[in-house]
C-alpha cells in the first residue's frame, strides 16, 4: 500500500446554528486535507488556517505532496505518521517551522492519523496513548462575545444550558450586537456575579480576554490584567484565557504567579517549541494547544510538558468539525485534560462531518476508527468555497463577507 494523492478541499458554509453567534458572523470557510492510498482508503484532516487564509492552504499542501507520494510502502496498520511528519517538517524548516506552514502541516498530519486509525481499525486516541482513555471529558460551550444588555447575556447562557452544557466561556467586556460598540472596563466581576446569582455555583464559567489580537487602548497591560483577574477571585472562575498579548512572555509568567484565577493561553502558538518556552517560564497555568493548528502529536507533547509540573491543558477548538475531532482525540490521549471546547449549536460544517456525542455536560469518548470524521459528496456540493468569508478580524481594504 502507498499514498497515491494528497489534496485540499475548501468549503464555505453557515458558521453556526447558534443565534447568539450568527448575529456576528454568518459564514465560515474551512480547509480540509485528504490523503488517499492506491487502494482507495482516505484519511481526512483539517487545518485551522482555513478559517483565516483558506486560499493559502493548497499552496502548502502542493509543496509537501511529493514527500508523501515518495514515502515508503506500508502494510495496513503500520503507517508511520511520525516519520512522515518529521520529513515534511524538515523540508520546510526555514519557512514553515511556525506559522502558516506548521498550521497546514497540522491538517495533513490529522489526515495521516485518521488514515492510520482507519487502517488499524482503532480510534486515533488509542494510537496516541497506551493508557486507556476515560469514558468522557468535561466540555464547555464556547460562546464568543458577551451581548449587551446584560439580560441578553443571561438568555445566552440559558440557551447553552438548554443544550446540555454545564460550563460556558464568554468574552471579556460587553458587545452591543446592533451598534458593534464594545463596553469594557470594570465589568468582569459584575458580569460573573450576575451569572452566579442566576445559575448558581455549579455552572462552570470561563472568560476570554482575546488580548492576542487586540491593539491600542483595547489591549491590557499587566496591571490591568492582574486587577481584572483579582476581582474575579470570589466567583470560582475555571480559567481566564488570553489576558495578555503573546509577546509579553514575562507578563504571562508574572500574572500566572500572582493571579487567583488560572491563566490560560496558547491558541496562536503553532509549535511545541513555542509552548515549551511558556512551560519553562511557568507562564500558563492551563495551556490551550489546538491540534488543527500545531498538530495532534505536538498537542500530546505539549500536554506532557505541562503535566510534568502538575499543570493542565484545555484544547482550543474553533475550527470546523474535523479539527474539533482532532482536538478531541488528542485530549482523550492526555490524562491532564481539564476541559474541552465545543462549538454549541454547531453548523453543518461541523455536524455533517463529525461523530461528536455529548451527555450531561460531558463529551463522550470517540471510538470510531480514525478520527470518526467523514466528508460526503453532499457536503462538497452544498457548500462550495466562496472567498471573503474568513476570520472576523477585519482586513483593511479587503472585501469581507459575514
Amino acid at each position: 500500500m502507498r499514498i497515491a494523492d494528497v489534496r485540499t478541499v475548501l468549503l464555505t458554509g453557515p458558521c453556526t446554528d447558534d443565534p447568539w453567534l450568527s448575529m456576528f458572523k454568518q459564514h465560515r470557510s474551512a480547509a480540509f486535507v485528504e490523503v488517499v492510498t492506491n487502494t482507495g482508503a482516505v484519511g481526512l484532516g483539517e487545518t485551522y488556517a482555513g478559517y483565516f487564509f483558506p486560499e493559502s492552504v493548497p499552496l502548502v499542501v502542493d509543496y509537501l505532496r511529493p514527500i508523501l507520494l515518495a514515502g515508503p510502502a506500508f502494510e495496513p496498520g503500520t503507517l508511520d505518521v511520525r516519520a512522515l511528519v518529521i520529513r515534511m517538517r524538515t523540508c520546510f524548516q526555514f519557512w514553515g517551522r511556525v506559522g502558516l506552514g506548521a498550521a497546514v502541516l497540522a491538517g495533513i498530519e490529522g489526515a495521516l492519523w485518521d488514515l492510520a486509525g482507519k487502517l488499524a481499525g482503532l480510534p486515533v486516541h488509542r494510537l496516541l496513548s497506551t493508557t486507556a482513555a476515560q469514558d468522557s471529558l468535561p466540555a464547555y460551550a464556547t460562546g464568543g462575545p458577551s451581548p449587551w444588555p446584560p439580560a441578553d447575556l443571561v438568555r445566552k447562557v440559558e440557551f447553552y444550558c438548554s443544550l446540555g452544557f454545564r460550563a460556558v466561556k464568554i468574552a471579556s467586556g460587553y458587545l452591543d450586537p446592533v451598534t458593534r460598540t464594545e463596553r469594557a472596563g470594570g465589568v468582569e466581576a459584575e458580569k460573573v456575579s450576575l451569572l452566579r446569582d442566576r445559575f448558581g455555583p455549579l455552572l462552570g464559567i470561563l472568560l476570554d480576554g482575546h488580548m492576542g489580537h487586540r491593539e491600542g487602548e483595547r489591549r491590557w497591560n499587566r496591571d490591568t490584567a492582574l486587577s481584572v483577574l483579582s476581582s474575579l477571585a470570589p466567583y470560582g472562575v475555571t480559567l481566564f484565557e488570553e489576558p495578555l498579548p503573546y509577546d509579553d512572555l514575562a507578563g504571562y509568567a508574572e500574572l500566572t504567579r500572582n493571579s487567583p484565577v488560572p491563566v490560560a493561553g496558547g491558541e496562536q502558538l503553532t509549535s511545541y517549541a513555542e509552548f515549551a518556552v511558556f512551560a519553562d517560564r511557568r507562564a500558563f497555568a492551563v495551556a490551550q494547544p489546538d491540534a488543527a493548528w500545531l498538530g495532534i502529536d505536538a498537542f500530546v507533547q505539549t500536554a506532557a510538558r505541562f503535566a510534568a509540573d502538575g499543570r493542565q491543558v484545555a484544547p482550543h477548538a474553533w475550527s470546523a468539525g474535523v479539527g474539533v475531532m482532532q482536538n478531541l482525540h488528542a485530549a482523550f490521549a492526555c490524562p491532564n485534560t481539564l476541559t474541552v471546547e465545543i462549538p454549541p449549536a454547531a453548523g453543518p460544517l461541523h455536524t455533517e462531518l463529525w461523530s461528536l456525542r455529548l451527555s450531561e455536560g460531558r463529551v463522550l469518548r470517540p471510538d470510531e476508527p480514525g478520527l470518526g470524521v467523514h466528508l460526503p459528496d453532499s457536503v462538497r456540493s452544498k457548500y462550495p468555497f466562496r472567498p471573503g468569508a474568513e476570520e472576523f478580524s477585519s482586513v483593511p481594504g479587503k472585501l469581507m463577507r459575514s
